[in-house]
């Protein structure tokens, strides 16, 4: 392992540090030398935490930063992995890292511009007198476009209406407001749910599309739109299909909260090891996008819906430079997401909620919302706001849902179970609000690592902890070990005799571990706002209705930006299963 100079010793340069790999005289400040002339390493932390941070080397001569590189394995691949390319190209043209980072991935651009500047220090130069130098670009032009379909917001659900709709023959563009695709979909860890599908009945799972109906009603308590959610669990199985047809199968079959049977569908690797679901989605839809020839319009922020004697006719979005961005369209497909990281929203419609930790990607800052009510759309459910039980607080981080469906427990500080892990996020999560100190601990074991590529991933960003022995565990909990012994003799008990009489965990059949393989992994967790449950009004053909009850002509929208599907809770695994599910109807029913 490198050894990467850490900042604190900046100041040292000049007397015990010499660029790595190359040798350089100090910059001669009459000869205007801006650096001394090398390769120089550095290393902050960005998505992937101190674990796996992210690693520059850059190289320098006297007055010119010619190159970067990176090492990034922690970094979202969707997220931070596609914008550190960017960020490198811009630093190079500009000449300086005083300049902005990427839009849709804020921690990656940060740890990018921190190693950086570290280097640049290194170097002999004062990072923040390095103005950005004039590229030479001209400055943006207005864009105005005429195409059959134009989508605001390029994550699992734009992409998805995107994708359906070109095969149908139509001319798509999609206006994203980040520098990268995904939005919140690149943050979902478990999977996707579905009934009657092969990959079930491969595995001789027996379930229904009308109890997968049956448990979304139950976990939206019953505010459910009914129609939606027999819409949703009859096209779910479709749903898996269509994804296996653009080689992205959902093949490993697991359980997750509030389910009667195990639906929920999750990638996995080469190796066999589970996947996040997330990231593996958003690249295969992103790809698919290129190949079809899809036109995403990075940085353009939609600041107003264009209508035409009441018809939906277009987008208007404003780009990063100011520049004006005008597509005319046949039909108008909205999928930008909900307005989990806008706190202002949030508060307005749930002033409980003030203070909470979002899940949430950056962009979903509800901006849609404003302009849909502008040209008369209704709107349900503002107020159903869902919170996840398992949220790391330093930074928003979700641990899945998925862990405590393969048989992760949770643990107050005390070293004891205390709820069903499995029961839905809503009760879940007023559970660990009830524990002392509001918190709680999720613990794993090797044989969930050994199984699932999301513990290693965890655990390399620093969120879980290893401990050898139940010994070391109680001492990071700060529990009584003997406790700890009781906690785990009974939990395995449970699981061997496939029922748990302390809390009726309704997914104990389902379970992959017993908890009984060393070494441990725990991870602190307690509840943060994870997602929107109301929305945008729209049909079962995913049209937006407005407040006279009537449907505002071609006019369509999909995914977390719409109400009425989840009800007052949603079920893990049903974010994406909305997402593929009415992004498909809306694109298809847009083509029509």
């Amino acid at each position: 392992m490198k050894n990467f100079a850490k900042i604190a010793l900046a100041g040292m340069m000049a007397l015990s540090m010499a660029a790595c790999g190359t040798s350089g005289t100090t910059p001669d400040s009459s000869s205007g030398a801006l650096f001394k002339a090398g390769t120089y390493e550095a290393e902050a932390e960005g998505f992937g935490g101190s674990a796996s941070p992210i690693h520059l080397s850059v190289t320098l001569s006297e007055d010119k930063i010619e190159s970067i590189e990176y090492t990034a394995d922690g970094e979202t691949p969707t997220v931070g992995g596609a914008a550190l390319p960017k960020l490198v190209e811009n630093v190079i043209a500009a000449q300086s890292p005083n300049i902005d980072g990427v839009s849709g991935a804020t921690v990656t651009s940060g740890g990018f511009f921190t190693a950086l500047n570290d280097a640049l220090t290194q170097a002999g130069a004062d990072p923040s007198k390095l103005e950005p130098q004039d590229t030479g670009k001209t400055a943006a032009e207005d864009i105005e476009k005429t195409t059959d379909i134009v989508i605001a917001g390029a994550g699992g659900a734009g992409m998805t209406a995107a994708i359906t709709a070109a095969q149908a023959g139509k001319k798509v563009i999609i206006l994203e407001k980040g520098s990268v695709s995904g939005g919140n979909s690149s943050y979902a860890t478990g999977g996707m749910n579905a009934a009657e599908t092969h990959y079930q009945a491969e595995q001789g799972i027996e379930d229904s599309a009308d109890l997968y109906y049956a448990d979304t009603m139950k976990g939206g308590h019953d505010l459910n739109n009914p129609d939606l959610v027999r819409t949703l669990a009859d096209n779910s199985s479709a749903a898996i299909d269509w994804l296996d047809s653009i080689g992205a199968p959902l093949s490993n079959v697991g359980q997750a909260g509030g389910a009667s049977a195990m639906r929920q569908h999750r990638p996995v690797n080469e190796e066999g090891k589970i996947l996040s679901v997330g990231t593996y989605l958003v690249e295969h839809l992103t790809s698919t996008c290129e190949e079809l020839g899809i036109e995403i319009i990075y940085g353009a922020k939609v600041d107003r819906v264009l209508v035409n004697e009441g018809k939906a006719a277009g987008l208007h979005a404003t780009g990063t430079e100011g520049n004006s961005i005008k597509i005319l369209a046949d039909k108008v497909i909205i999928a930008t997401g909900g307005f989990g990281s806008n706190p202002d929203m949030i508060v307005k419609y749930r002033p409980d909620l003030e203070g909470y930790v979002s899940t949430n990607a950056p962009t979903i800052t509800g901006d849609l919302i404003p302009l849909l009510e502008e040209i008369g759309a209704d709107f349900v459910d503002l107020e159903q706001i869902q919170v996840h039980p398992t949220v790391v607080q330093k930074d928003g981080a979700l641990i899945s849902e998925s862990l405590r469906g393969d048989g992760a427990i949770l643990l107050n500080k005390y070293g004891k179970r205390f709820t069903d892990e499995m029961n839905t996020r809503d009760y879940v999560s007023a559970r660990i609000s009830e524990q002392d100190d509001s918190y709680a601990w999720l613990i794993a074991d090797q044989k969930m690592a050994d199984e699932s590529t999301v513990v290693e991933k965890y655990h390399s960003k620093g969120y879980m902890i290893q401990c050898d022995t139940l010994a070391d565990l109680a001492k990071l909990i700060g529990c009584e070990e003997s406790t700890l012994e009781e906690t785990f003799s009974k939990w395995q008990a449970a699981v061997a005799a496939q029922k748990d009489d302390e809390f009726e965990h309704e997914a104990i059949t389902s379970v992959v571990t017993d908890l009984s393989h060393a070494p441990y992994y725990a991870v602190q967790i307690a509840p943060g706002i994870h997602h929107c449950m109301g929305g945008v009004k729209i049909n079962t053909n995913a049209e937006v209705i407005g407040t006279d009850g009537n449907v505002i002509d071609n006019l369509y929208a999909a995914g977390e930006v719409t109400g009425g599907v989840h009800g007052g809770n949603r079920l893990g695994g049903n974010a994406v299963a909305d997402f593929v599910v009415f992004g498909r109807i809306a694109g298809e029913n847009a083509s029509k």
